[in-house]
């Protein structure tokens, strides 16, 4: 997601918000980046991935769009606060990405 108005040309740091809590991109605050510009922050997918992967239990309706794939998945889904969903297995697979980053050193839940 990117803040409103900002100049399509010259994007910073600070313009890009997390899809799920609007957080801005910070320097040294981890991000994962899905379909058409969505993106998850570290905090919110450390949330998701307790629920969805260590707890199986969802939060949002299953069936409803994630904003990361953009796809209805009928399957478990964590819903974000600003009412943007995600689904199990984009979870999985930006929990994998992110803990393969060496710059954040981000880790799975256990």
């Amino acid at each position: 997601m990117h803040r409103p108005g900002i100049d399509p040309e010259n994007v910073r740091m600070e313009d890009v918000l997390c899809d799920f809590c609007a957080a801005p991109w910070a320097e040294g605050v981890p991000l994962v980046e899905g379909h058409r510009g969505a993106v998850v922050c570290g905090t919110c997918l450390t949330n998701a991935y307790r629920a969805l992967v260590l707890e199986s239990r969802g939060t949002a309706s299953p069936g409803e769009e994630c904003r990361l794939c953009l796809e209805r998945r009928n399957e478990i889904m964590w819903l974000g606060a600003t009412g943007a969903s995600a689904c199990l297995r984009c979870v999985r697979q930006s929990a994998g990405v992110l803990a393969k980053d060496p710059d954040y050193g981000w880790k799975r839940p256990v």
